[in-house]
């Protein structure tokens, strides 16, 4: 099997991005991780609405604490400061509605694209057939500041990676999903991603949790699929999911019930209806 040819990989369009309305984004060459150094400017007293998006990233962070590195220019890794006014109980759909934004941005850039949503915030995507390999991982942390609380989100959307370059055979880019190399543009992906999760937030703020909820649970794919949960403590959880409760948890029926997972590792087995 030959390897993967190289692809090209240009750079992000630092000064279109930094005229872009509403956001304040710095491109950096490197980073060890987003997260981390936008965590630390929001104690400093960073402002809202600042992106910091690296071109190679060494050390970024998932859930569970899992470590990973990009390849330069490979992926759109990037970071979001948020000073959220909105009450500490509306905060868990945060990361929920940054897998909306995601989705719905990488859909509107290339719509020949199957793309899907798996619990919490998972973005999947497929050339045909089901969604199943994931491009982009999400991971929201809360940061205490001098000037209050900020929400830090945290993306990772691989986009030329190549299938050698992948951390796990369940990984998948927009490469590797059938996009082509000329249709690969991180700069409009980055503002189509901004640009839902404005409208996103917009309406998180105004408390309209009722039509996130709707929203989130039509596009979500893992409703409706028998499902096997890892949950912390080694424990398993197995049943089918059915619903996203009002606080954004997964709702499982399994053989005691139903449950409701506010944190797990969730794998799709099926349609529960197949």
């Amino acid at each position: 099997m030959t390897a993967d040819p190289a692809p090209l990989r240009p750079p992000l369009r630092a000064d279109e991005l930094a005229a872009l309305p509403g956001w304040a984004v710095e491109v950096v060459a490197a980073s060890p991780s987003t997260n981390a150094d936008l965590a630390a400017r929001a104690r400093a007293g960073a402002p809202a609405r600042t992106v910091l998006a690296a071109e190679h990233q060494t050390a970024g962070r998932g859930r569970v604490d899992r470590v990973f590195v990009t390849p330069d220019r490979a992926a759109l890794t990037f970071s979001v400061l948020l000073r959220p006014g909105a009450p500490a109980a509306a905060w868990p759909w945060l990361p929920l509605l940054a897998g909306i934004a995601v989705r719905r941005g990488v859909a509107r850039r290339h719509p020949g694209l199957r793309v899907g949503l798996k619990w919490p915030n998972d973005v999947l995507v497929a050339a045909d057939g089901p969604p199943s390999g994931k491009v982009c991982g999400i991971l929201a942390e809360r940061v205490e500041s001098a000037d209050g609380p900020a929400a830090v989100l945290g993306i990772g959307l691989n986009v030329s990676t190549t299938r050698a370059e992948l951390p796990v055979p369940t990984a998948e880019s927009l490469a590797t999903a059938g996009v082509p190399a000329g249709e690969l543009d991180r700069t409009a992906l980055l503002v189509a991603v901004l640009d839902e999760l404005d409208r996103g937030l917009e309406r998180w703020e105004a408390g309209d949790l009722t039509g996130l909820r709707a929203d989130y649970t039509s596009v979500c794919d893992t409703v409706g699929r028998a499902v096997r949960v890892e949950l912390p403590q080694d424990r398993t959880l197995h049943g089918t999911a059915v619903d996203v409760d009002p606080g954004g948890g997964l709702v499982v029926e399994g053989p005691g019930g139903r449950t409701v997972v506010g944190a797990g590792d969730v794998v799709h087995v099926r349609r529960a209806d197949a």
